[in-house]
């Protein structure tokens, strides 16, 4: 048996979350990657998730070696037949912030700086009250935290499960249009990828607007890709 949770997503603070930089200016895209989502949902710290959340984080929001895991802490999802796509924005705004910090050199010695560091820049945050949405696919109903850290400042943020339906299993091969973003390395194994616009985001950037043929769930007439997996790059 499948489940479709259809979640949403309202941020109580501004994130920020560098997905370009364009000079001095850092970007943040109103869209928020599957394997964010799944740190900050607790999915990946609970040794086996049923419908409680680890208590204590390993690396939910704090890598102690700064060398990412994804493979190794996604894969075992995969196993728990748990998925979740990535998140678009339902309504957002976007805040401009200047930031700038001096150099302190003068307080041990008058010398140059030796590191090419900037002294200031501006980052484009989304504004709290935006709201995203986000689906998550499981073998059965799962029940999420209600409160969740985003982005470079731990935003806080609020989560909602609005709706969830038992789909049973998938239907038969076909050719459709997803308008929500998806990881491309978790489809093409399984689907056809006909057209798609491009989201430049680290590690993986995403596609939208995806013309897709193959198997899919159904949900208010929306059809969404069926056997997705975290799959990642040989």
């Amino acid at each position: 048996m499948t489940f479709l949770h259809r979640c949403q997503i309202e941020l109580h603070d501004s994130i920020y979350f560098a997905t370009r930089e364009i000079g001095r200016l850092y970007e943040t895209e109103p869209v928020i990657h599957n394997y964010a989502l799944c740190y900050a949902l607790g999915l990946v710290d609970s040794e086996t998730y049923s419908t409680t959340v680890a208590e204590e984080d390993s690396y939910r929001y704090f890598c102690p070696t700064q060398v990412p895991k994804y493979e190794e802490h996604l894969t075992p999802l995969n196993e728990q037949k748990i998925y979740v796509t990535p998140a678009r924005s339902l309504s957002h705004s976007s805040t401009l912030n200047t930031w700038k910090y001096a150099n302190n050199n003068y307080h041990v010695e008058m010398e140059k700086t030796q590191k090419n560091i900037p002294s200031f820049g501006r980052a484009k945050e989304i504004a709290p009250e935006s709201v995203f949405e986000f689906f998550l696919i499981s073998e059965k109903p799962l029940k999420l935290p209600r409160w969740i850290r985003l982005g470079k400042w731990m935003s806080k943020a609020e989560v909602e499960i609005v709706e969830t339906r038992e789909c049973g299993r998938s239907h038969s091969e076909s050719e459709f249009v997803f308008p929500f973003p998806l990881n491309p390395l978790d489809v093409m194994f399984t689907h056809q990828v006909i057209s798609y616009d491009v989201v430049n985001m680290p590690p993986v950037s995403l596609i939208q607007n995806v013309k897709i043929r193959g198997h899919f769930y159904e949900l208010n007439s929306l059809k969404i890709p069926a056997l997705m997996q975290y799959r990642f790059k040989g």
